[in-house]
This record gives C-alpha cells, structure tokens and sequence, in this order.
C-alpha cells in the first residue's frame, strides 16, 4: 500500500458513531479533529451510512478539510481535499454475536470459546457432549437463541467422530433462523476433527452455510485458533454484517475490511505487547457489558519464553447502567459497600443503584453518587477479571508431568496465564473510567480491582480511540502504534505493589527513587502495611528504582529480594501501594471507613467529604 498521510476511521457503536482523522506530521502520525454522531442502523433510518456521513461532516466543519463529494469520500488525499483511506470498525446491531460447541466442555468447548471470542464476538451459549443437556434441551436453546453464526468444534484429528456429529446434528434439528435476513442460511464452521469433516457435512451441507476449517484443537497439547479466527472474521462481513443494513455500502467505502470492535481493541492490545515486548492486561467496561483482554507471553516447560498468548472475554452481565443491578446480585451488596468511606442505608443504596439500571445515561451529581458509582465499578472490574482468569488457561486436560494425585484427578486443569507480578502495562477504558472526575480516581479503581502486583505501569484511554488504531494497524502499524502513544493513551503512572501479609504500621519496603538528568530530585523512603502513599513523577519523567522488600515480601525478584525498576511518571504520578495481597478492608465499619478515608487522602481522591 503507497504511504499514508491523511486517514479517516469510523467506530460504529450500538448508539454512538465515532470518527477521527489521523494525519502525518512530519515522520510522526497524531490524530487532529474528532467527530460523533447517532448510529442509524436501526429504524427510523436503517441504513449506517447515515450516521457515518453526519459524524465524518462533523470532522469536516472542524478541520477545513474538504473530505465527502456528496455521498462520496474522497480518495486519495490532495492538499487539504480528501483522505488516503477510509477504515472502519463496528458493534452496531448488538456485534457479534456466536455459539460455539465442543465435545468436552473444559476442553475443546473451551478451545472453541477462546477462539470466537479472540475473533470480536459475544459467545452466547456453549454446548458440550457432556453439558449434562438433554439433547431436546439442546436444540431448544439453539433454536431460542438465534445466532449470529455457530463454531462447531470437537475431537482431535483421528480421535472421535460420533459426539462431533451428534453436535451437528442438534444444530440440524434446530434449524436457527439468523437475526438479520430473510431466506438467509446460518453459518456454520466446522473446526474438529479432520476424519469427522465428510459426514458434519452431510448433517449439514444442505441446511446451513458451512464451512471447513482446519481443527482447533488438533491434539491435545495444540491449540490452533489462527484459521478458524480468519473464518469468522470473514463470515462476519459476508453474512453478518452484509446483511444488515447500510454495511453493503459501507463496506464498499472502506480500504480495509470492517473489523468487529472488540477484535478490533484486542488487535492494537497485541501490536503493542509485540512492539514494546511487554505483557499487556486492558479492560473496556460499558453500560451493559466487561471486556477485559490480556496478551501474555507464557513460559514453558522448559523455562523459555513461548510465543505471547491473546485472551478475551466478555462478562455480558457486569456493566455500569444497563448491567449495574447484575453487578449488585453477583458482587452482593457487602462488598459494593467495603469500598464506600461513607455510612449508607442498605436499602437506600439499592435504590440508587436500580435508578441507574432504568436511567442509564444519568451521571453523578453528588459526591456521595459518584463513590457508589465507583464502588460498583470495582466489583465489576474484580468479577470481571475473575471470569477472564478461569478463560485464559494453558491447555485443559493435558498432563505434562503426572503424579499419584494427577492419577485421580482426570479433569486436570491448566494454570491461569494471568501473572499479575509479570504483568508490565494495566490500560482501562470506559465511561467510569475514562471520565472519571479525576485521573487519580481511575488509577484507584483499577489497583483496587485489579490488585496489580510487584512494578505496573498503569494507563487509561482518553477518548474511546482503541478500536480506529485497532483496524489501523492491519493498515500501518507504526500509525497505530504513534496516535496510540502520542494521543490515545494517558500514562497515570507507576504502581508499586510489595506482595505479602503483614501486621498495620510495620516497613514492609524501603526505596530510593532516582529521577532521570536531575540526581536533585530523586526520593528516598519507607513504605508502611496497610498504607498508600503517592510521590510526585510527572508525565514524560522516567527514573530508576531500588526496591527493598522486608521479609516474606515480594516486588518481583522473590521473597525479601532486591529489585531494580525502571519507572515511568504520569499525571497521577508513582503509587505506592502497601496494602498487601490480596487487599483486606477491617471488618469493623469505623475501621474500614477510617482505612479509606486515608487512602483517598493519600491518592487526593475527593475534595471535602473523605468520609470521616
């Protein structure tokens, strides 16, 4: 592809269009104007074009640059007339949306949901041979459902063939009409066993769209997602997305395939991970969904670092308005109410909270909503990363090394690939936390849910931008990668988070900071259990750290051992976060509001109430 210098790209959401133009400065890319407008793929209008021609007018009006002739971008760019491309991501007509089905449920079920989920889609059942359904129960639930498109999957090649074609066959009984089209076949991809591929395509060759791919699961020590992902995200546009309305044209505009936003934000995840060789945790929490995706590079064997590893999942019913009262009924109201520093009726606090749920575009007024409103966003962030720990797993029911106790425990499991002492950069994105009053209240609530531990650089995207760098960086990765840097990301800071259990008061580290060309304004000092403390390092500021755990205390280099951190500054600045693993708040009321009270002061939270 020639060089870009003017890029224009598109985020359809369910309700909201967002446009940014991208332009080269220099040997530097930064995104210059923003634009958003209603989507219009739902009625009265039913056609996406709309809301993507008014959100790109917009951008015009602000920038000067003439980019529509009509209905028509203009391409290529000409001095201030026109732009070198039009990408575009969607979620628009609620995204995605995949059955996947397996014949052990821990195992290829599981492989099968790693592998939809990682391509952008919501997974909205699993069937398994062993899912303890009736097969009447079954069929039942495919055909309720609707689907956009089912991944079958199952069986190692020259493993089993019947509970595979047992699978095909509920979805042949089920007969599923699609959600969008009419006379439209469903898609089916079929991604098992290799020997099974001749008679799944008897089942179903006339009564679907199927396809084949290669198996997902082709032994039990292998997991191979890659083609089956590259189906989905082609189905997507051919069947899916094609039928709704609009997208034909739209797809027709764009000099990239239209990519799903959730593989969209996973896609940027990894170009970064891979480009700074760093392990990566991001999560986007919306008004009715959690996506939290993770790139880690796992370690074998043999001690040597594997190839990184992508996960994503999606906790459907952990959201902030649509989803809040799931919150509640998950996280249970006490541990909605350990993270409010003030005294708050039971009832009156479930009353609020199922205002939001009918009232979903309602901000905070009063201080005292805005603590609810970020106490409920910390249980959804912690349940939400739970649920992502039990997804990202090695390999289930492959035994590397079998003991006496492996000899009885068949349903063996793989460790959870999130190390959150491995882990380099923490990014949050979402309403709650991307326009959070303050920075330093975003940067609260991702320590407290995520409980990061040993030296994490923490990071919030400002303004919804990750899906555009996304679809972005199948185009130009080192654009992505520049805006993504330059004008998406906003550093918070560093968190320091020693691991351990300790007695209050006692030093459980001691630490000298030294700041970079300026040997003046570096700091020394000691770090107290059950204490945070915050140290100013500003934005673009970077230093040295020597970090000296206490016994029984772990920073990363292990128990009482010495380590040497390079730090990065940020608008919130360097956390210090002497808490332990995992956090406890006092049982007793007085105590635990007395312990948040001081935290928020140390983290200059609130102004006024601290809830004393």
């Amino acid at each position: 592809m020639s060089k870009l210098d003017v890029v224009i790209a598109t985020d359809c959401g369910s309700t909201t269009t967002k446009a940014i133009l991208i332009e080269r400065q220099g040997d530097v890319y930064r995104q210059t104007c923003r634009g958003e407008a209603p989507t219009t793929v739902e009625a009265p209008f039913e056609d996406v074009t709309r809301g993507v021609l008014n959100a790109i007018q917009e951008i015009e009006e602000l920038s000067g640059r003439q980019i529509l002739d009509g209905e028509q971008i203009i391409t290529p760019a000409d001095g201030d007339r026109g732009v070198d491309i039009y990408i575009s991501t969607s979620s628009a007509g609620g995204g995605l949306q995949m059955m996947v089905a397996g014949v052990v449920e821990s195992m290829t079920g599981e492989s099968a949901q790693r592998c939809a989920l990682g391509a952008g889609a919501i997974v909205m059942d699993v069937l398994a041979a062993n899912d303890g359904r009736l097969p009447h129960e079954k069929i039942e639930r495919i055909r309720h459902l609707r689907p956009d498109m089912v991944l079958l999957s199952g069986g190692t090649d020259g493993g089993t063939i019947s509970h595979v074609v047992e699978l095909a066959e509920y979805v042949a009984a089920a007969d599923p009409r699609p959600r969008f089209g009419t006379g439209f076949e469903l898609p089916v991809i079929f991604a098992g066993n290799k020997d099974a591929q001749s008679e799944v395509e008897r089942v179903l060759g006339d009564k679907t769209a199927l396809h084949l791919t290669e198996n997902i699961r082709p032994i039990l020590e292998q997991e191979n997602l890659g083609p089956a992902r590259h189906v989905i995200h082609d189905l997507f546009l051919e069947h899916v997305m094609a039928q709704a309305p609009g997208y034909r044209e739209l797809m027709g505009w764009t000099g990239a395939p239209i990519m799903p936003t959730p593989a969209a934000v996973g896609q940027i995840m990894q170009t970064i991970a891979r480009r700074q060789n760093i392990n990566v945790l991001g999560v986007d929490i919306g008004g009715a969904t959690t996506d939290v995706f993770s790139v880690f590079t796992a370690i074998g064997d043999d001690g040597l670092s594997a190839e990184p590893v992508f996960n994503r999942t999606v906790s459907a019913n952990l959201g902030m308005s649509y989803s809040i009262s799931n919150v509640l009924a998950e996280a249970t109201i006490e541990n909605v109410v350990r993270w409010l520093p003030v005294d708050i009726d039971e009832a009156d606090l479930r009353d609020r909270i199922k205002n939001k749920m009918i009232r979903p575009t309602t901000i905070p007024h009063m201080l005292e909503e805005l603590q609810i409103e970020h106490g409920v966003a910390r249980e959804a962030l912690r349940l939400a990363l739970v649920q992502h720990r039990e997804l990202a797993v090695g390999l289930k029911g492959v035994q590397t090394e079998r003991t006496l106790s492996d000899v009885f425990d068949q349903d063996a499991t793989g460790d959870s690939l999130i190390d959150m002492m491995a882990l380099d950069l923490l990014v949050g994105s979402g309403g709650v936390l991307s326009h959070a009053p303050r920075r330093s209240q975003t940067a609260a609530m991702l320590v407290d849910a995520f409980q990061p531990e040993g030296v994490t650089q923490l990071a919030v995207d400002s303004i919804f931008m990750m899906p555009h760098l996304g679809v972005l960086a199948s185009v130009d990765e080192k654009a992505a990668t520049d805006v993504f840097e330059r004008d998406c990301i906003v550093y918070l800071g560093t968190c320091v988070a020693p691991v351990g259990t300790g007695k209050s008061g006692d030093v459980i580290l001691t630490y000298e900071l030294a700041i970079d060309d300026d040997a003046a304004a570096g700091s020394q000092g000691t770090l107290l259990y059950g204490e945070l403390e915050l140290l100013a390092l500003s934005e673009d500021i970077e230093g040295d750290m020597v970090l000296k755990p206490s016994r029984g205390f772990d920073v990363g280099a292990g128990a009482g051992q010495q380590l040497r951190a390079r730090v990065r500054g940020g608008v919130v600045g360097l956390i210090l976060d002497g808490r332990g693993r995992v956090i406890e708040l006092p049982q007793k009321d007085v105590e635990r509001r007395a312990s948040l009270a001081r935290w928020n002061r140390a983290l200059e939270l609130y102004d006024g109430q601290e809830g004393e």
